[in-house]
C-alpha cells in the first residue's frame, strides 16, 4: 500500500449550487435557514469538564436540527466510506482521530480497491514502533484557534465548492467565529484545516528519514537514532503552525529518548514492534477484573445500575488488551463475561415504561437525534433483561420493531 502525503478528492463532481447541497444533505432550504436562524444561546450549550491537569474544558452541545445537518454532513461530504456521494475525499495517511477507518490501496482514486486501515490512537502509535528518539508537540485550544476563514477555505479550496455553497457549510459547522468541541463536523474539520501546507512538511521530514503522525492536535515525530536533534524538525512544525495562526503549546513539547526514558507515544510504549501497554497498565486491569469478581459475589448488587457501571469500565479496559494484542486478553475476557450484569424485576417495569414512552413518541420525533438514543438505549436494556427474562425481553423487543427509526446515512 502506497503512502499518501496529500487530500485526495474521490470524486470529481463538486455541489454547484445551494440547491444541490440541500438535495446531498436531504434537508429543504427552510429547514438548513431555521438551523442557522437559531439564538446564540439555543444553537450550542456548554459545559464545563475538569481536564486531568486541573483545568476545566468548555465543550459545547449542539441544538438537535445543527446536530442533525452535521451528521450529514460529515456522513456524506467529509466521510470517504461511500463512492456515491459528491465531495467525498481520501485522507492522508499521517492523520489519525476521528476519520474514516477506509484509505486507497495506491494514489489512483479506484474504489475497486481499498484496504480497511484503522485510524485509531493505537494504529497511530505504531507507525513510531521502534523509534528511539520522539518529540510530541501539542496546539494550544486548537479547536478554538481554527477561524472560520479557515473553515471556508476547506469546503471552497480543498473541496472546489463554490462560494454559497463553502459558506453556507461554513456557517452550519462554526460558532462565534470558529470551530468548537462538541459539534460533529469539528474533528473532522480539524484534521482537514493544514490541506494545504501540511503535506510539505511531512514530505520534508520524511526526506530527514524521521516519522510524523497526528490525531487531531497531537503532533508525534520520531527517529531510529538515538538522542536525535529536532532543532530543524521542530522549526519546520512552528513555521507551518505560525502561517496557520496556531499556537504551540510549549508546555507539551517534549522530548523522549531511549536512552534515559521509557518511550510511550499515545500512552503506549513504542519500543517493540508493537505498541503495548505499560506493565503497570496491564496489572491494574487484572485488579480491575478481580474487583469485579468480588462485586459480582454479592448478588444483590449484581443487579444494581452501579455494577453495570463497574462492569461497563472493566469491559472497556479488557477490550483494549484485546485490540493490542495481549496475550492475557481472551483469559481476562472470559472472567468478565462470566460475571455480566443481571436484571432485577424492577428492570421490566423499568424497560416496560421506557418502551411505552418511545411509542408515544413515534411516528412525531423518528428523526430526532435523541429519539434514536433512546431507541438504541432501549434495545441494550432489553439485552440485559433476556438474561433472566427470556420471553418479556423477546415480547418488548418484537414491539420495539414497530417504532424503529430511519436508517441514516
Amino acid at each position: 500500500m502506497s503512502y499518501q502525503y496529500d487530500f485526495t478528492k474521490t470524486s470529481k463532481k463538486v455541489i454547484a449550487n445551494l440547491e444541490n447541497l440541500f438535495d446531498t444533505l436531504d434537508i429543504t432550504k427552510s429547514e438548513f435557514e431555521s438551523a442557522l436562524s437559531l439564538p446564540h444561546d439555543q444553537k450550542y450549550k456548554s459545559f464545563i469538564i475538569p481536564k486531568s491537569n486541573g483545568s476545566d474544558r468548555i465543550v459545547y452541545s449542539p441544538h438537535k436540527d445543527i446536530r442533525r445537518i452535521q451528521r450529514r454532513i460529515n456522513r456524506r461530504i467529509f466521510n470517504s466510506k461511500k463512492n456515491d456521494c459528491n465531495g467525498l475525499i481520501s485522507w492522508p495517511s499521517y492523520l489519525y482521530g476521528s476519520i474514516p477507518n477506509i484509505i486507497n490501496d495506491n494514489s489512483t482514486i479506484d474504489h475497486s480497491i481499498v484496504t480497511d486501515v484503522s485510524k485509531d490512537y493505537i494504529a497511530c502509535a505504531k507507525n513510531h514502533c521502534g523509534a528511539r528518539s520522539i518529540m510530541k508537540m501539542d496546539i494550544n485550544n486548537f479547536f478554538d484557534n481554527i477561524h472560520q476563514d479557515q473553515v471556508f477555505n476547506i469546503f471552497n479550496k480543498l473541496l472546489k465548492f463554490p462560494k454559497d455553497v463553502s459558506e453556507a457549510l461554513t456557517s452550519i459547522c462554526c460558532f462565534k467565529g470558529s470551530i468548537v468541541q462538541g459539534a460533529l463536523t469539528s474533528s473532522y474539520i480539524a484534521s482537514a484545516v493544514m490541506f494545504d501546507i501540511e503535506a510539505m512538511t511531512v514530505k520534508r521530514l520524511h526526506k530527514k528519514k524521521l516519522v510524523y503522525t497526528r490525531l487531531v492536535d497531537d503532533i508525534t515525530v520520531s527517529s531510529k537514532e538515538i538522542n536525535y536533534d529536532y532543532s530543524f524538525a521542530k522549526k519546520v512544525i512552528i513555521d507551518m503552525l505560525t502561517f496557520l495562526e496556531l499556537p504551540v503549546n510549549n508546555s507539551k513539547t517534549t522530548l523522549l529518548y531511549s536512552s534515559t526514558s521509557e518511550l510511550l507515544v499515545h500512552g503506549l510504549r513504542v519500543n517493540y514492534e508493537e505498541p503495548r501497554l505499560p506493565s503497570t497498565e496491564v496489572s491494574r486491569i487484572r485488579a480491575s477484573v478481580k474487583n469485579l469478581e468480588k462485586l459480582a459475589e454479592d448478588g444483590v448488587y449484581r443487579i444494581s445500575r452501579d455494577y453495570r457501571k463497574s462492569f461497563n469500565r472493566c469491559l472497556g479496559r479488557v477490550n483494549k488488551l484485546g485490540r493490542l494484542g495481549h496475550k492475557q486478553h481472551s483469559l481476562l475476557l472470559e472472567r468478565v463475561n462470566k460475571i455480566q450484569p443481571l436484571p432485577s424485576k424492577n428492570d421490566i417495569k423499568r424497560a416496560l415504561k421506557f418502551i411505552e414512552k418511545i411509542e408515544g413518541w413515534y411516528p412525531a420525533h423518528q428523526d430526532d437525534y435523541w429519539y434514536r438514543k433512546c431507541f438504541n438505549r432501549a434495545h441494550s436494556e432489553l439485552n440485559i433483561l433476556q438474561r433472566t427474562f427470556c420471553n418479556t425481553a423477546k415480547s418488548l423487543r418484537t414491539r420495539l420493531r414497530f417504532v424503529s427509526p430511519p436508517n441514516e446515512e
